[in-house]
């Protein structure tokens, strides 16, 4: 072979070589990248109402940083964190409000709602306001919403998540049961107490099962509260605050970082 071929052949395979090489750069650059953002959404179990702390520019919201979406935050340091949470928040409230961090880099979403759609504030009110008939008759209201509505709306919530976020590992957590039955306890009765927890446990029910339709994780929080509950020895609950009812029948800081957080970790 002549030498000028030669060079000539030799020129080639390094050309081909390189522009190999950069196909493989390129195609190595245009990969997506990682989603590790975690956005928080939900109502005020998921904000932190109770644990105190609250994030001044928050306002009304009260995102507390002894939330246990702040808590995981903090710990596990994602490339972004979104805290849109907010006490009070419905179904809607979050399709119309909430979601807007959610994009393609988000890879863990946390999410608990459904309580207020069902009344949670009214149904408290009302066992802890009037009578044991009372309490039961707004108790068996709220399950039947929670039978006939309210899986229409969490399947709009969960939809709109996963098509904003496809990457995303959607954790959707529970709500804990509120007394320790079968002991004395001053304020409500046995009655009104047993069914305020039959009534969470419905809740929770219909809301794992709208989970588990969507491929997402439900995160139970009532392993966690056992023994923790008003009326036991050491609860993670507010019972009522008349000096800041709002706060009442909230998750406290220990209960946030002792009942929420481990079963966020151990979903996530």
């Amino acid at each position: 072979m002549r030498r000028s071929r030669f060079v000539g052949f030799l020129s080639s395979v390094l050309l081909a070589a390189g522009a190999a090489l950069t196909g493989a750069a390129t195609a190595q650059a245009a990969q997506p990248a990682a989603a590790d953002g975690y956005v928080a959404l939900g109502d005020s179990y998921s904000s932190g109402v109770g644990a105190g702390s609250y994030i001044s520019s928050s306002g009304d919201c009260k995102r507390s940083t002894k939330s246990h979406p702040y808590l995981w935050a903090a710990a596990h340091s994602p490339s972004s964190f979104d805290f849109t949470a907010c006490s009070g928040a419905r179904t809607g409230d979050v399709l119309a409000g909430q979601l807007g961090p959610l994009g393609t880099g988000t890879g863990l979403v946390s999410l608990s709602i459904g309580g207020n759609d069902a009344g949670f504030v009214d149904v408290m009110t009302t066992c802890v306001l009037q009578s044991d008939s009372s309490c039961l008759s707004r108790v068996a209201t709220a399950e039947a919403y929670v039978d006939s509505t309210l899986p229409g709306n969490l399947d709009g919530v969960y939809s709109a998540i996963r098509n904003k976020a496809p990457n995303a590992h959607v954790v959707v957590i529970g709500y804990p049961r509120f007394y320790q039955l079968g002991k004395s306890c001053l304020g409500l009765s046995e009655t009104k107490r047993a069914a305020i927890n039959k009534a969470s446990d419905h809740l929770n029910t219909v809301i794992a099962q709208r989970v588990a339709a969507h491929g997402f994780t439900f995160g139970d929080v009532r392993t966690t509260f056992t023994g923790h509950e008003l009326c036991s020895g050491s609860p993670w609950l507010h019972s009522v605050n008349w000096l800041n009812i709002g706060e009442s029948y909230h998750p406290t800081a220990a209960g946030q970082s002792g009942g929420y957080l481990p079963v966020l970790n151990g979903a996530a």
